[in-house]
């Protein structure tokens, strides 16, 4: 075949291929990246529709939500902005005779119907980690996940430290003991440095892996034996917490859920948390691509 052939071979190839040989270069592939309490310490104090406005025009894919009040406007503030609600957090109680949880739950479960909201237990009544909670949890993790079941919604235990779920095992425990498709774990980087002594978060991810359906990050320093969270909650891109080789393990493994952004207690207007973090995160990815 002369090289007009071979030419003309070319092109009918790349015509029953369509446009993809001549698209640009398509953007670095990454998990879908929300942020969560970025309002508790905004200098701006901004609203629910200034929030949406704000993270569509950083880039962000949605917010994660504060406990069960103003449902419907954050909602249609998302909506408004082509965003997301990956998460509302609330809160769980496991003392018995307590009332377990809030029944604003089961009143709000027909707004959520197919948006794959998770929701996000924080979990106390015992001392951190204590089994003897185990089978009162079940209880009511079942019963929410039965509640949740036809809206789509998922069940995602949070470890949080200083309470009875404190650490991602405990999480995993107690999910395995639930049992139920919708119920799962979630990963969060800035209580698990504060309460675990070791940094070895491979094995501990892969064990989770079968049910961790959320991750949440920022920027931290790799130990701090102080109280606050001034160095475990930094914007994205700082500390000195090797950020770039967790992705890494995070992809090896497999995880291709959700990442959300902690911005707890950070000081100063969130427009530039926000935005410095955006950044980190696309260099994060550009790196890896």
């Amino acid at each position: 075949m002369n090289k007009h052939l071979l030419s003309l071979s070319f092109l009918l190839g790349a015509a029953l291929l369509g446009p993809a040989l001549a698209a640009e270069p398509s953007a670095p592939k990454t998990n879908a990246f929300f942020a969560f309490c970025i309002d508790t310490h905004d200098a701006k104090k901004r609203n629910l529709e200034q929030q949406a406005a704000l993270l569509n025009e950083l880039g962000y894919d949605g917010v994660g939500h504060l406990w069960l009040d103003n449902i419907p406007e954050r909602l249609k503030t998302l909506d408004a902005a082509g965003l997301k609600l990956f998460q509302i957090t609330m809160t769980l109680d496991i003392t018995p005779d307590k009332r377990a949880y809030d029944p604003k739950f089961k009143e709000i479960m027909p707004l959520l119907k197919g948006r794959g909201v998770q929701f996000v237990l924080l979990m106390n009544g015992l001392k951190p980690s204590d089994p003897a909670g185990d089978a009162r949890a079940v209880e009511i993790i079942r019963e929410m996940a039965s509640v949740a079941g036809d809206s789509g919604a998922q069940i995602l235990l949070y470890p949080h430290s200083y309470m009875w779920m404190e650490k991602i095992e405990d999480a995993v425990r107690v999910a395995d003991k639930v049992d139920r498709t919708n119920v799962g774990v979630m990963f969060n980087l800035c209580h698990w440095l504060r309460v675990t002594k070791d940094r070895d978060y491979k094995s501990r991810l892969a064990k989770a892996m079968p049910r961790l359906w959320a991750v949440s990050i920022s920027g931290a320093d790799e130990f701090d034996d102080k109280p606050g969270w001034e160095h475990y909650i930094q914007p994205l891109g700082r500390g000195s917490f090797d950020m770039a080789a967790f992705f890494k393990t995070l992809r090896q493994l497999g995880y291709t859920g959700p990442i959300g952004l902690q911005c707890f207690g950070i000081p100063g207007d969130a427009r530039d948390n926000l935005a410095e973090s955006i950044k980190a995160w696309r260099g994060y990815w550009a790196e890896m691509n």
